[in-house]
């Protein structure tokens, strides 16, 4: 279909679905007496979509002339067609001339829509529009004509819905759409202020983020086509306009000057759309000539009026009653002041609507705060209403009050007394503190304080001199415990803990709620730092519905509450549970708390919940926003970016990006150092992740020498037998088996499948059981101890299948080493195996990754067999010989297979080649891995059976 041919039936297609039944099919009877090929094209049209379930999955625009994946447009190369509009087509493109790598929407205009001069406009314009730096802005990065003289301009790619699809999917509340539609105003108004009209609003220009985000697009595009005298004929010559007809305000139609209420206008048909999920008009037919009619001459209904059928033929069906209750609901909180506010966005005359964008933003914040509108008249009546409805409360309590005064000022007394108890707690406690530090540097070692002798100092005197405060004591001793967790004290912290729940189990319902809550979120918090999942979930859960009914009067202690039960559940694998708390924290601190630092924690969290569901890509795009608004809101070395550091590196690794994991991990820890010192939990468990990615790149010592510091510290504060030491166990035992000491690595192993099995096996210490089995079983297979390997691996594809489920790429991993425990046995499954292997890491981690290329090179090396007598099989292995060397896992792939390429040779013709092959390639592994490993171990293996 040509472009000239959709841009006409588009509309109506939107229009006819907008229709019930009835009034579609009398539509389309009228068209049809009009225009009968169209009206046959429009029927043939919603039949597909009845029929089929992926109508309009592909585009039915024709692309334009020359245009297809592959083209070079000026310095970008498209990708593919992202839609279709008046002035053009949209295409994702990668910028391709070598300067940088960025991906972009690039605009493609249809030729005639640009003047003569536009290259030299295109230049003087992108200064202009260099000023629109928004956060809710998406830039015009770019704008040119390319060598055949097609006109483009590149605009940042935003992976977005348009807003109003994107509340009609999750059914968005009223105050939450207007907060998105508040967002597009302060945009708009930014862009104003720069002297710049946007002139065509709507919808698909106006795109919400994953992170609930508003990023307005194409702005300056309608600035750059408007040439004066050049500019686009805008009559019915058979030229797209420059605007969309049904977001189009009356001048703009009428061809008169655009000014900046243009924009209010195509903002009030977007604000009518997102309150009713209709447009404000609906002419009886759906050609252009009725829609210029209806903006032109019809008034629109009132959205209440619309949200409850007014002007619609009435339903053949009775409604559904929950639906319709809905509808009622939501039309009487907009009658009033939105229906008003929206009406005078939507006057004919420009002078009639808001004078501004941010007169208009200011009559939705004033909607929102309970005060009156400029929309409404300001009677005296009408300002006497507001004020009632915005004090409702406080005036409801004072009429409470007079009439039932005995019962109130028993209610004012009782307040009194418990918020004479909270100062006095908080005064108690402040006394206690200042006193202690006032008196910290008497006595010994010269007057200097040692932390640690200051907090068991003040745990002693807490309990004497709060003796008769018992609310306050247990607020000291969870503060002291914070402390000590900080400090790494962990069994000092708990020990503080239990006592802080005795005194709050001993007050029962006299215990302040705010007390209880964080009692229960800091020994949560310890439980799971001692690797206590399931005890952190017994102690949290009970109090769960005492959050949700304390939540409005303590949201940042709700919000803690959430947050913490919400990881605990993640620990114990219960995802589903899990994210909807957090979700909750989240809502809670952008509103009311507006806690930056708190959702920046909690945008953490979701990512990597994506991440545990095998979403890794998604989890990077979310954990690199929340670092980015971290840096804006306090700056790069607030301590909670050592987290988003350390999320970052582990996501990275598991994406197989060695070199972006390393630099997020050092990153991480030379903050650590920095903020807290070498023996801080945060600088220890930075260094323990930066030892995991020298292991992978054969820097074996350096990585020894961190591990062993990290376990001593360990130790020293949680014993020998903790989940924690059992990690870097499973960590010293891959050094040592890279090394070949099998024996050490078997030790380490063992031990840390004794302490892991001691956990319940449930969630994430399910999976870390099956990691140490996954390992152990790798180094009995190198051992040729297979026998012994296959058990091991049968129970960690049980374990990881309950887990994370049975198409998680961990799986394919243990698959592909089932598959060569299998193939060394002679088991006829293996080869299945190892296609089962090959095709979950693929799915599941992507083409490129190591673990996919490994997963190939064993499939491979099976089907070649022992002489290599399968010619495709024996392709495919020098194909993953030839992989880059520039990643250290794709090295070690890379090398592996040449060997076994070469070994699979050395007993044919091309014997002496391969032998050859093999001694050059041991020279080069050895230089590649100068302390050892296991892939220099093999070649060496290799070539000993050729010279054999």
């Amino acid at each position: 279909m040509d472009a000239a041919r959709w841009q006409r039936l588009s509309p109506l297609l939107d229009a006819m679905f907008e229709l019930d039944d009835a009034t579609r099919a009398r539509s389309l009877e009228l068209l049809r007496e009009e225009d009968p090929q169209l009206a046959a094209d429009l029927a043939e049209l919603m039949a597909l979509e009845a029929e089929r379930d992926d109508f309009l999955s592909q585009p039915l625009v024709a692309p334009l002339p020359g245009m297809h994946p592959g083209v070079m447009v000026g310095p970008y190369r498209i990708e593919r067609m992202l839609g279709e509009g008046g002035m053009g087509q949209v295409w994702l493109a990668t910028r391709a001339d070598g300067l940088y790598q960025r991906r972009v929407a690039l605009k493609l205009l249809r030729p005639g829509l640009a003047d003569p001069k536009l290259r030299l406009r295109f230049t003087r314009e992108r200064q202009i529009l260099a000023r629109l730096e928004h956060p809710h802005i998406a830039r015009l990065l770019d704008a040119g004509i390319s060598e055949d003289g097609q006109p483009y301009l590149a605009l940042e790619y935003v992976d977005g819905e348009p807003i109003t699809d994107w509340c009609r999917a999750r059914g968005l509340p009223l105050q939450a759409r207007l907060r998105l539609f508040l967002q597009t105003c302060d945009a708009v108004s930014h862009a104003h202020a720069n002297l710049i009209v946007h002139r065509d609003l709507k919808p698909s220009n106006i795109l919400v983020t994953p992170l609930d985000d508003v990023r307005l697009l194409d702005f300056g595009i309608a600035k750059l086509l408007d040439t004066g005298e050049h500019a686009p004929d805008r009559t019915r010559t058979g030229l797209p306009t420059a605007f969309t007809l049904h977001y189009a305000a009356p001048e703009q139609i009428r061809g008169e000057p655009v000014t900046t209420m243009t924009d209010v206008y195509s903002l009030g048909v977007v604000l009518y759309e997102l309150l009713t999920d209709r447009r404000p008009y609906r002419p009886k037919r759906s050609s252009d000539a009725a829609w210029e009619e209806a903006i032109l001459t019809v008034d629109p209904l009132r959205p209440s009026q619309a949200l409850l059928g007014a002007g619609e033929t009435p339903p053949t069906t009775r409604p559904d009653p929950v639906e319709a209750h809905a509808r009622r609901r939501r039309a009487r909180a907009l009658t009033g002041d939105l229906d008003n506010i929206v009406l005078k966005a939507l006057a004919k005359r420009p002078e009639q609507r808001y004078p501004s964008v941010e007169a208009l933003a200011l009559d939705l914040q004033r909607h929102r705060d309970g005060k009156p509108v400029q929309a409404r008249a300001q009677s005296l009546g009408y300002r006497v209403r507001k004020y009632l409805h915005r004090h409702r409360w406080a005036l409801a309590t004072g009429l409470l009050a007079t009439l039932v005064l005995s019962t109130a000022l028993g209610i004012v007394a009782w307040q009194a007394r418990q918020a004479m108890h909270e100062a006095l707690r908080a005064q108690a406690l402040q006394d206690f503190v200042v006193g202690l530090f006032e008196h910290a540097g008497e006595g010994s070692n010269n007057g200097q304080v040692d932390v640690r002798q200051l907090l068991e100092a003040g745990a002693r005197r807490g309990t004497q001199e709060l003796a008769r405060q018992p609310a306050a004591r247990a607020e000291l001793f969870g503060v002291i415990a914070r402390l000590r967790l900080g400090l790494g004290d962990y069994r000092q912290a708990m020990r503080l803990l239990d006592r802080e729940a005795a005194i709050v189990a001993a007050l029962g319902d006299q215990a302040p709620a705010s007390l209880r809550l964080g009692a229960a979120t800091e020994r949560g918090r310890a439980q799971r730092i001692l690797g206590n999942a399931g005890d952190c979930l017994a102690g949290m859960q009970p109090l769960l519905p005492l959050a949700q009914r304390e939540q409005p009067r303590l949201p940042l202690q709700a919000a803690d509450f959430y947050s913490q039960l919400g990881r605990c559940q993640r620990d114990m694998g219960e995802a589903a549970r899990a994210r909807p708390l957090i979700e909750r924290a989240l809502a809670l601190r952008r509103d009311p708390l507006n806690d930056a630092l708190g959702s920046i924690e909690n945008l953490a969290d979701l990512a990597m919940l994506d991440s545990d569901a095998g979403h890794t890509d998604k989890a990077l795009r979310e954990t690199r926003a929340a670092l980015a608004q971290l840096r804006q809101s306090v700056g790069r070395r607030h301590p909670l970016a050592i987290t988003l550091r350390r999320s970052l590196c582990a996501l990275e690794r598991s994406a197989g990006d060695v070199v972006g994991a390393e630099a997020d991990c050092r990153a991480a820890l030379a903050l650590a150092l920095s903020l807290h010192g070498t023996s801080s939990p945060d600088s220890i468990d930075a260094r323990r992740q930066l030892a995991a990615l020298l292991v992978d790149q054969g820097r074996l010592g350096e990585a020894e020498r961190a591990y062993r510091f990290t376990r001593e510290w360990l130790v020293a504060r949680l014993g020998t037998h903790h989940d924690s030491v059992a990690r870097d166990d499973n960590s010293l035992a891959i050094i040592a088996f890279e090394r070949g000491d099998d024996a050490s690595a078997l030790d380490w192993l063992d031990q840390s499948i004794a302490i892991r099995r001691a956990h319940a096996r449930v969630g994430a210490r399910a999976l870390d059981l099956a990691n140490v089995l996954f390992n152990k079983a790798m180094v009995l297979h190198d051992m040729g101890r297979d026998a012994a390997a296959r058990p091991l691996l049968v129970e960690a594809i049980a374990l990881r299948s309950a887990t994370v489920g049975a198409t998680h790429p961990l799986l394919g991993d243990t698959w592909r080493l089932l598959g060569e425990v299998e193939a060394a046995l002679g088991r006829d499954d293996a080869h299945a195996q190892l296609q089962r292997a090959a095709q979950l890491t693929r799915d599941g981690y992507g083409p490129w990754h190591p673990h996919t290329r490994r997963a190939m090179l064993s499939l491979a090396a099976f089907e070649a067999g022992p002489d290599g007598g399968n010619p495709a099989a024996m392709a495919r292995l020098d194909a993953l010989a030839g992989l880059s060397h520039g990643d250290s896992e794709l090295r070690k792939i890379a090398w592996l297979a040449s060997a076994t390429a070469a070994a699979r040779r050395c007993h044919g013709p091309g014997r002496a080649q391969a032998m050859d092959s093999l001694r050059a390639l041991h020279a080069q592994v050895l230089a590649g891995q100068p302390e050892g490993g296991v892939v220099t171990r093999h070649v060496a293996r290799l070539q000993a059976s050729c010279e054999g």
